[in-house]
Formats: C-alpha cells, sequence, structure tokens
C-alpha cells in the first residue's frame, strides 16, 4: 500500500513554500484545502468563459456587417478556447470535465431584470452570464463593462501560487484585452453619435450595476483564504474600485453618464469572478 502524506505535514510544506514564494505545480504539492479553494475559483472561470462563448454565438449572425460578423466569431472562438484551457487545468487537479460539461446547460438564459448576486443554475459560472443579450448595445456594453471588469480580476490571476494557472492565464489575458478594446472603440463611436447616444445609455444603465455585482462582498473571509493560499492578491473591493476608477475616466470621455450601484449588504457573494 502507498504511504499517503498526512495532510497536517502537506499543509505545513505548502505553507512554507508559499511563504517562500514558491509555486504550486503539481497535485501532489497541494493540502486539501488548497485544491478546494483552487478548482473553485478555476471552475467559476472555466464556466463563465464557456457560458459567455454561448451567450455571444447568436450575434455573429445578428452582427451589422460582415466585418463584424467575422469580429464576433472570433471572439467567441477565442472564449471557447479560454474555456477549455481552464478544463484541461481542472482535469489536472481530479475534475470529471466530461462528466460535468455533459450535466449543465452553458446556453441557460433567464428573463430577469436583476438578479443581484443570486446563481440561477447549478453550474459555478458568473450570474452576469445568465442574462441574455439582446442587442447590439448590450453585446457591446458586454464587451465594455464585463470584459473590463473580467480583465481587472484576471490580473491576481497572472502571478497567482498555482503555477499552470499562471501560465494559461498570460494568452488569455491579452486576448480579453483585445475583447475590451472591441468594446471601447464601439462605445466610443455610438455615444458621439446622437442617433445611438442614448440607447447606448441604457443599455450602459443596465450592465454596469451587474458588473458592480461580479467582485464579491468586501472583507469576504472566503476572499482572505483565497489571499493567504496565494490565489488571489486583493479584497474584492480593490478590485470593485479600481475597474469603476477606469469605468468613470471613460464614461467621461466619451460623454456618458456612470450609472448608481449600492452594495446589497444582505445577498453580496462572497465569491469574486475570475474570467471573461
Amino acid at each position: 500500500m502507498a504511504h499517503r502524506e498526512p495532510e497536517r505535514i502537506k499543509e505545513e510544506k505548502l505553507r512554507e513554500k508559499l511563504e517562500r514564494g514558491e509555486k504550486i505545480e503539481s497535485l501532489s504539492q497541494m493540502s486539501e484545502q488548497y485544491r478546494e479553494q483552487l478548482t473553485h475559483l478555476m471552475m467559476m472561470q472555466a464556466d463563465s468563459e464557456l457560458a459567455g462563448a454561448f451567450g455571444y454565438v447568436p450575434w455573429i449572425m445578428k452582427s451589422p456587417d460582415i466585418k463584424e460578423t467575422l469580429q464576433v466569431a472570433q471572439i467567441v472562438k477565442d472564449e471557447v478556447r479560454h474555456a477549455r484551457v481552464m478544463y484541461r487545468l481542472l482535469e489536472g487537479v481530479g475534475v470529471d470535465v466530461d462528466r460535468y460539461y455533459k450535466s449543465h446547460n452553458f446556453s441557460l438564459r433567464v428573463d430577469a431584470a436583476d438578479l443581484g448576486t443570486l446563481r440561477a443554475a447549478a453550474d459555478q459560472r458568473v450570474n452576469i452570464f445568465y442574462y441574455p443579450i439582446e442587442t447590439w448595445y448590450d453585446f457591446i456594453m458586454f464587451n465594455f463593462c464585463m470584459d473590463r471588469g473580467a480583465g481587472h480580476q484576471l490580473e491576481d490571476a497572472l502571478d497567482c501560487s498555482y503555477k499552470p494557472w499562471c501560465d494559461g492565464m498570460e494568452g488569455i489575458f491579452k486576448e480579453e484585452a483585445m475583447h475590451m478594446a472591441h468594446g471601447d472603440q464601439w462605445t466610443e463611436t455610438l455615444a458621439k453619435d446622437e442617433a445611438s447616444h442614448d440607447e447606448l445609455q441604457r443599455a450602459l444603465d443596465k450592465w454596469y450595476p451587474r458588473t458592480m455585482n461580479i467582485f464579491g462582498r468586501k472583507d469576504s473571509p472566503r476572499n482572505k483564504v483565497y489571499r493567504a493560499l496565494g490565489l488571489k492578491k486583493r479584497d474584492n473591493d480593490q478590485v470593485r474600485q479600481a475597474f469603476a476608477k477606469e469605468i468613470g475616466g471613460l464614461c467621461r470621455r466619451f460623454g456618458l453618464r456612470v450609472p448608481d450601484w449600492k452594495p446589497e449588504a444582505s445577498k453580496m457573494s462572497e465569491e469574486p469572478f475570475i474570467p471573461g
């Protein structure tokens, strides 16, 4: 019978490794707590990437011109690739990805004005990916707000304590930046046109609060665990404020009004989003 290292010893070795600033590279180096928290975060990203791709698919056919048909198709391809990268990482920590994939409906969308921070199903996507993208303005604001929110979250994953995740995030982060740039270009164009400005503002009023809800609760106990394990670097609210500051500057530049948002203390999730 193979010797199994006691969990207490594994936890001590892990702590010492993290204190030295070293990366975790394999399942054998993880404590059970580390594996569980890492799996949870990577599953949130993987499910969100895939659900996001499926939500974009109709806009390959409904985009305003052939140039945008190609652009949207490329964004969908990027997001599916991101999901595959993350699911392969999950396979490496013991997740039966094929079984998981077949047991959930990542095309599910709900007809609800505001889910708050609640999930609508058993998958681990961030709940903004349950909302349908109904207009081209919605699609652009999703790029402008949500892809930017994802970018702010992904900054922590670029140098987290799990090396395979860091390595996978490098390419994902670059592609998410391109998605943001697509949203920025269209937002500037539509905001400057009197015929589309007000409709764009209404889309911003819808998607900005939804994006502000993705970051999780300030001073979340779970976020403190993530930071102790080197899986996150900042408190949820620090990431949210960085996002809000950047959006505020862009809105002033484009002539848009930043919508009001207040946290729902009783509903605010402890779980941050990491993905795109």
